[in-house]
């Protein structure tokens, strides 16, 4: 894939993960709750309420860098290679596995979205 439409594919991916942490917290919190300002934050009581919104933070702090680098990418019409798609790929493979709680399986997927970034920022840096 290219780094443009791995760019377009991280946002869809966003947009999951928005969505999951939606349709799993409306099941533990009121509706009412959620279209709310939420001034007061309410704690879920279950375990996958939790792990959605956790899994959502932690792909808004992977995604930012990944969408630095991919912009800066293609702003200087460099490639990369697999590894935008390889970052992809580790991401929508962590989302469930963080759901589910397979707690090393999830940190090698991380690992390998890290490693992703890494090489394309040596690549960028390189340029």
């Amino acid at each position: 894939m290219s780094e443009l439409t791995c760019l377009e594919l991280s946002v869809v991916l966003w947009l999951v993960h928005v969505l999951c942490q939606a349709g799993i917290g409306t099941k533990e919190l009121s509706a009412r709750y959620l279209f709310s300002s939420r001034d007061k934050p309410a704690i879920p009581s279950g375990f996958m309420a939790g792990r959605a919104t956790r899994a959502l933070a932690t792909y808004v702090e992977n995604f930012t860098p990944f969408a630095a680098l991919t912009v800066a990418l293609i702003a200087t019409r460099h490639s990369v290679g697999i590894w935008p798609t390889v970052w992809i790929l580790a991401r929508i493979v962590y989302l469930p596995l963080y759901l589910f709680n397979a707690i090393y399986v999830r940190s090698i997927a991380w690992g390998i979205g890290l490693v992703a970034m890494l090489i394309m920022l040596a690549r960028l840096a390189g340029s």
